[in-house]
């Protein structure tokens, strides 16, 4: 497989492009209604441990205030990120900005993207859109005198956390069956056009009905689920599906080990990666919710395939892990005098002519 050449500046502006698309949603006229308190940050704060709540109230009652003055606030500053981020002479700026205003929108609006609830996936959005805006936002700063550096390696450990995490969270009562699946999906019917209402029924349904095949002939699994998950299996009856869950486990589990594979198979974890997320996206995040009137942004999944694609993008990669690797372990160690010749160094990406 050739090797992928793509321009940082490239990714600077697809992200700049992104925050553009999401002050242009919120100059919707639903979002200058309480509809935006009520139907984006309220929904959003169920289920939250009290901190998190606490935070989520104070935004909502401070936007209820003067529902149409902050919304135009709201799009006037993500307007001017994109343009910021996107205009050359000001871009290091306007990604510094950006992760700011995404760090406030993760907690305020989105409750960290649920993931102190335990009540979450990256089926429906997890870990949020924004915390995926700040990570690229930052991994893609320009560097003095280097303008075309690749993005940094850390990214490599982001989508390692991310996609462990969430075949974590699979596992998590409440998220364990394949009726819990399939209803999340069926419920995105509701409201949704008729060719995206008929997806989402259908394969809800297809998946609920996934949890009557029998374990019987699967003693290994039986007992593999009875340890992981928290309903009982009986023999001889219908369950819960314990296949799927651990499948989608364990598929997001190799995705995000995949990205520590060297040369092609890294590549082909991250696509595996990308092609979940965009499935996660139409199924578990109906896009977004592009036809609600109250979409803030197109949700995570179009953020992973751009935080995919700038992974693929990031030069000598195999090179640069191998480094951090020798430094963690002269670190261990208590190796000082080798942990000095073990210093990252960035390199050079290629540029797209």
């Amino acid at each position: 497989m050739a090797k992928l050449k793509i321009n940082i500046r490239n990714m600077q502006i697809a992200l700049g492009l992104l925050w553009l698309l999401d002050g242009i949603l919120q100059l919707q006229p639903r979002m200058f209604t309480s509809a935006f308190a009520n139907n984006v940050i309220a929904p959003a704060a169920q289920g939250e441990p009290g901190f998190v709540y606490a935070l989520m109230h104070f935004a909502l009652h401070l936007v209820l205030l003067q529902p149409a003055w902050f919304n135009a606030l709201f799009a006037l500053i993500q307007l001017s990120l994109g343009t910021l981020i996107i205009y050359k002479k000001t871009t290091k700026f306007g990604l510094i900005a950006s992760a700011v205003w995404a760090f406030i929108v993760w907690s305020f609006g989105e409750g960290f993207g649920g993931i102190f609830s335990g009540h979450t996936l990256l089926l429906i959005g997890a870990p949020g859109a924004a915390v995926l805006y700040l990570l690229l936002a930052l991994s893609l700063l320009p560097k003095k005198d280097r303008l075309n550096a690749s993005p940094r390696y850390w990214l490599v450990f982001v989508w390692l956390c991310i996609w462990l995490g969430g075949g974590i969270y699979q596992l998590l009562p409440g998220q364990d069956n394949a009726r819990n699946i399939g209803s999340i999906i069926s419920s995105n019917a509701a409201g949704a056009p008729g060719w995206l209402a008929s997806l989402d029924s259908h394969v809800g349904k297809w998946i609920i009905g996934l949890g009557h095949y029998s374990f019987d002939s699967h003693p290994v699994m039986v007992q593999m689920a009875g340890m992981s998950m928290s309903a009982p299996v009986s023999s001889g009856s219908s369950h819960p599906g314990y296949l799927l869950i651990l499948g989608l486990a364990l598929v997001q589990l190799l995705i995000g080990l995949g990205v520590l594979f060297p040369g092609i198979w890294r590549r082909i974890m991250i696509i595996a990666g990308s092609i979940l997320a965009l499935a996660f996206w139409v199924l578990g995040q109906n896009m977004g919710g592009f036809y609600s009137g109250t979409m803030t942004d197109p949700n995570s999944g179009p953020l992973f395939v751009l935080l995919g694609l700038t992974l693929l993008g990031i030069s000598g990669l195999d090179a640069q892990l191998s480094q951090f690797g020798k430094r963690v372990s002269a670190l261990l160690l208590g190796d000082n005098h080798n942990l000095k010749q073990f210093v990252v160094e960035p390199v050079e990406s290629e540029i797209i002519q």
